[in-house]
């Protein structure tokens, strides 16, 4: 059996994470076919444990400690 991926959407601030419901980074592609959206927090302390049932992590974390570009900051005013 080929399983084929499709490219996963951005997260949005609409995401949130399945364990408080803070926005979601991380978006967890199970085998079953499901998926689990995190919080950054949530997604490094259930990191080892989503490793062994992911078939694909998609994390955006990254987007906490990316500063905004200055064409962006500009567009603001």
């Amino acid at each position: 059996m080929t399983t084929v991926l499709t490219p996963a959407s951005p997260l949005t601030a609409a995401d949130r994470c399945d364990r408080c419901g803070a926005q979601a980074y991380l978006r967890v592609v199970l085998a079953s076919g499901g998926e689990l959206l995190f919080c950054a927090h949530h997604g490094r302390k259930f990191e080892p444990e989503l490793k062994k049932i992911a078939v694909e992590i998609q994390d955006e974390s990254g987007r906490l400690t990316s500063t905004p570009t200055a064409t962006a900051v500009d567009d603001e005013r």
